[in-house]
């Protein structure tokens, strides 16, 4: 499944594809990753729904200008703008790392409906960020100017940190490919640098309102995000449940692909 389309928005130009027919299920990536994580899934669902995968601004095959935000407030409203150019009313929203906030952020302060709501090791409330991430984000112009050799080696040894059974080659290219040349490895140091956890703190606030079918899936071996995490947003969404996936880390699409897949056939629909 690729992205063929694009939508104009603000400047940008958002990268979407879209597949099969049924009810509406729309993912959303994190960060430094992008739709790819998804493709797999959505290309098996489409059998029985209609799949939507878009990157977001900054991100994959998306626009990548050094003017444009990219922090949690503006890919909501990308979120909530890309869902009406789809002409979508309630589709179910499966969201990992930093689409969790995201979705959640467009739901609780944008207003747009979802069917029900599933976060996968999602960046959701405070605190979040490894060492790294924190370093990154206090130094993105100098770290913006490494060597690109220098540049793809911490961004490949930082990417394959996120899987608990080691990512193949051939899968960490792909994840790693985005970011690097002209365009990309600034803007790999950009979006670091557009993190901003008050963000997170508005939507902890409003977790509560939430009165949509929530499933929250965490890797027991996450080391980006502890599972504690997990159970404290369980904790504040009302009637949400909470699955441990054993064997996956922060990159559970890579490490733990069919007990993924199980649990998102369990949530969604049947008989579509």
């Amino acid at each position: 499944m690729k992205l063929t389309e694009r939508f104009d928005w603000q400047g940008r130009q958002i990268a979407w594809g879209r597949a099969g027919s049924g009810p509406d299920v729309v993912f959303c990536h994190g960060t430094p990753f992008s739709s790819r994580v998804w493709r797999p899934f959505a290309e098996a669902l489409s059998r029985d729904f209609t799949v939507h995968l878009w990157d977001m601004p900054g991100y994959g095959r998306s626009s990548k200008q050094a003017g444009h935000a990219v922090d949690f407030g503006v890919q909501a409203e990308a979120f909530a703008a890309l869902l009406g150019h789809w002409g979508l009313d309630r589709p179910h929203v499966i969201a990992h790392d930093f689409g969790g906030a995201v979705s959640l952020r467009a739901h609780l302060h944008g207003g747009v409906p979802y069917s029900s709501l599933m976060l996968v090791d999602v960046v959701a409330i405070p605190p979040s960020g490894s060492p790294f991430f924190t370093y990154v984000g206090e130094h993105p112009d100098l770290l913006g100017r490494l060597p690109a050799y220098i540049h793809e080696a911490i961004l490949r040894a930082y990417i394959q940190g996120a899987s608990h059974r080691g990512l193949r080659d051939a899968d960490l290219d792909e994840l790693v490919q985005p970011w690097t040349g002209d365009d990309g490895q600034p803007a790999f140091y950009r979006q670091i640098a557009g993190y901003d956890e008050r963000f997170l703190e508005e939507n902890e606030r409003e977790l509560g309102r939430i009165g949509i079918p929530v499933r929250i899936l965490w890797g027991a071996q996450d080391t980006w995000l502890s599972s504690d995490i997990g159970h404290r947003l369980q904790a504040l969404i009302p009637g949400a449940d909470l699955a441990l996936i054993d064997g996956a880390g922060h990159l559970m699409q890579y490490d733990a692909p069919v007990p993924l897949m199980d649990q998102i056939r369990t949530w969604l629909p049947s008989g579509a």
